[in-house]
């Protein structure tokens, strides 16, 4: 999953910047923020309590800064009146449709596990969501030869990292806080 994400990445920011698109590039993103959450989830999977929570805090943090960039970078799209070529972004998406699909499946039966793959599960629920709108953003930008159901999608994807991003730091903070303090106790002056 971290290989499959880490490709996703490079092909889809690549192909968003040549088609010009923010809905794309805000996949592209997703894609990369998965790939470090996927490799910070293996590095904390045997950890303590405290480790798996505060790999979680960081996981939602991420979330909401790609959330942050991606909105800057639609507003910027739209201003400089960007005009994404459709029939890319559509194919582009729709391979990393079927990579996270896979992915998607696979982390299926571990979602209940405890937090860490919880969070993992999220990202990988909003990397479908998210491939599905920018194709459906692409056949609104070939129906309609506008710039705005691409700005509309980039907007709805970046919505989607910052709710995420909310539901990640909801859960894990407290734990972690508790975490934190309960070690504390443990230690001997």
């Amino acid at each position: 999953m971290l290989t499959i994400n880490t490709a996703l990445f490079v092909g889809e920011f690549t192909a968003g910047w040549w088609a010009d698109s923010s809905a794309l590039q805000a996949d592209s993103l997703d894609a990369l923020g998965d790939a470090g959450i996927y490799a910070l989830s293996l590095a904390v999977v045997g950890g303590s309590l405290r480790q798996r929570n505060g790999a979680a805090v960081l996981k939602g943090l991420l979330q909401g800064a790609f959330g942050l960039l991606v909105l800057a970078e639609v507003v910027r799209r739209v201003v400089a009146g960007a005009e994404p070529l459709a029939p890319l972004m559509a194919a582009v998406a729709a391979i990393a449709l079927l990579a996270n699909l896979a992915c998607f499946m696979l982390l299926m039966r571990h979602r209940g596990d405890d937090l860490n793959m919880r969070s993992v599960w999220l990202c990988s629920r909003n990397d479908v969501a998210s491939n599905a709108g920018v194709i459906l953003a692409a056949g609104a930008v070939a129906l309609t030869g506008s710039v705005w159901p691409d700005a509309v999608v980039g907007a709805l994807v970046a919505l989607l990292f910052l709710h995420t991003s909310w539901q990640v730091l909801r859960e894990a903070w407290p734990g972690w806080r508790h975490a934190v303090v309960h070690d504390l106790g443990k230690v001997k002056p």
